[in-house]
């Protein structure tokens, strides 16, 4: 009984023995496990340390990217806004260089039309300029045969204006304090009137002029008397009387500044001016 009891003592001590080395197995395994997982827990820590450090870089260089991304993004706009501006500009140039090449084949079609006006122009007045002066060759030679004419019946000299026909005392006289015309005045007249009426493009200017004897307002009136007797019969032999002016000078321009009848003579007069109304003599000779 006691055999199987030590028996049965020993197997218990071994059974615990076994249970033991059995649980110190184990907790040896759990040791390690454990010191196991916390080696991979540190080494996790520190990956995820260096991973976070990483990150913590990353996130850095991507702020400083971010910010130079925006500079760049901030450079683009506006170097595009630059563009934009320099590209209206251009446009502005070359909408300004349209207009100025439009104005300058304005100006250059302006300034051919000008030549053609130009020389249409002058070619205008060079025939103007050659019809002037055959108007003017034949009015000259007009106003040579009416004074060859005239100075057979009085004498006759030219002026800036056409020319001047005297009557004078010694050969066209009238009566003291009179101004009816004497035959012999009237056959005188009547050969100027002929002249006259052969002829155009002329007015009459008919003075009236006397000595220095009697008052200024005697002789002033006794001018006019005379001028407008001549007047009248030149009218009746045919010139227009719209023609013909009649002016009275009395004594105050006479031709010889003297008191000698001889000077007396000459200054009683009656000048009759023949103007050229189609060519001004004072431009003609000008030219």
């Amino acid at each position: 009984m006691r055999e199987s009891g030590g028996r049965a003592a020993e197997t218990r001590r071994g059974s615990a023995l076994t249970r033991t080395i059995v649980l110190v197995a184990v907790l040896a395994g759990v040791a390690g496990v454990v010191w196991y997982t916390v080696g991979r827990i540190k080494e996790l820590n520190r990956q995820l340390a260096a991973s976070e450090r990483r990150a913590a870089e990353m996130n850095e260089r991507l702020r400083e990217y971010s910010a130079e991304l925006e500079g760049v993004i901030e450079r683009a706009r506006e170097a595009r806004t630059r563009a934009e501006v320099a590209e209206k500009r251009a446009q502005e140039t070359e909408e300004a260089l349209r207009k100025t090449e439009q104005q300058a084949e304005s100006a250059a079609r302006q300034r051919n039309r000008a030549k053609q006006e130009a020389m249409a122009a002058q070619a205008e007045a060079l025939r103007a300029r050659r019809q002037v002066e055959e108007i003017r060759r034949r009015r000259e030679a007009e106003l040579d045969r009416m004074q060859q004419a005239l100075n057979k019946i009085a004498p006759t000299r030219r002026t800036p204006s056409g020319m001047v026909l005297t009557l004078a005392d010694s050969q066209f006289r009238f009566d003291f304090d009179s101004a009816k015309l004497r035959p012999e005045n009237r056959e005188k007249l009547a050969r100027i009137a002929g002249v006259l009426l052969a002829s155009e493009g002329y007015r009459l200017f008919i003075d009236g002029h006397t000595d220095d004897i009697g008052t200024a307002e005697y002789n002033q009136k006794l001018s006019e008397r005379r001028a407008k007797a001549v007047r009248d019969y030149l009218v009746k032999a045919g010139i227009p009387p719209e023609l013909i002016e009649v002016r009275g000078f009395g004594k105050t321009q006479p031709l010889v500044k003297a008191k000698t009848k001889e000077a007396r003579a000459k200054n009683r007069r009656v000048e009759i001016g023949i103007v050229d109304t189609i060519i001004h003599y004072e431009r003609a000779v000008r030219r």
